[in-house]
């Protein structure tokens, strides 16, 4: 009887994140070749790293965000493996993993682009929604400052496969000092990394809502899986 069921958190397709590599299909085939059990589609939203156009209706722009979510599901449905819904984010180089809305809430709300970062999160929580702080201490040359907002999340990522020890150690106590829950993901963009990480429960998850509660109430483990060094 399987004792670990584990689920990615963080991931892009290249059906919509201008900086993914890998399709929706062959992301879903790599994580079940992994032994994973589930995998959430966060591809960057409208005011981040995305290939959907500012030009289109707010309808075909939300259409468009979908693909890659629905592609991944679709093939996970052949695989016999779960595929939620999130999206990440982004004000500056700061981002924001959420997750417990779906495609129709964006529909229903063409002003989210409008909202100031502590309205967005705000408004997100009205509805259920849960919000994690990515990568909080990433460093990049295109990021002018770091930001944390303390109060307007639930959680911090604190293990991000693609981040160095240091920033993710920085995550970490963070997330102490402010008494967060924590998360792992691999922000995966590629498919194969030289490590991947993940969130792992006692039992299977039926639903994004269901990996919320459990890391709410303390069930979630972050998991570090390492991979072959010589992964590109």
């Amino acid at each position: 009887m399987n004792s670990e069921f584990i689920y990615e958190m963080h991931t892009h397709t290249c059906e919509v994140s201008k900086c993914g590599k890998i399709s929706a299909v062959e992301l879903v085939r790599f994580y079940h070749d992994m032994g994973y059990h589930g995998i959430c589609i966060t591809d960057h939203f409208f005011n981040g790293n995305t290939i959907v156009s500012a030009d289109l209706p707010w309808e075909k722009r939300v259409e468009h965000f979908c693909r890659g979510y629905e592609a991944a599901k679709n093939e996970g449905e052949k695989l016999g493996m779960d595929v939620f819904f999130g999206w990440e984010y982004t004000y500056g180089g700061t981002d924001f993993l959420t997750y417990g809305l779906d495609g129709q809430w964006l529909l229903d709300h063409p002003e989210v682009l409008s909202y100031r970062v502590p309205e967005y999160c705000d408004v997100v929580h009205s509805y259920g929604g849960f919000i994690a702080h990515a990568h909080p201490f990433r460093e990049a040359a295109y990021i002018e400052m770091i930001r944390l907002l303390p109060r307007h999340v639930d959680a911090v990522e604190t293990y991000n496969a693609c981040r160095t020890d240091f920033e993710n150690h920085m995550a970490d106590i963070y997330a102490d000092a402010y008494g967060h829950l924590k998360i792992a993901g691999s922000d995966n963009h590629i498919g194969q990394l030289p490590r991947l990480a993940a969130m792992s429960f006692p039992k299977k998850m039926n639903s994004i809502k269901e990996i919320i509660e459990a890391i709410r109430s303390g069930e979630g483990k972050i998991k570090v899986i390492e991979c072959d060094s010589k992964a590109n």
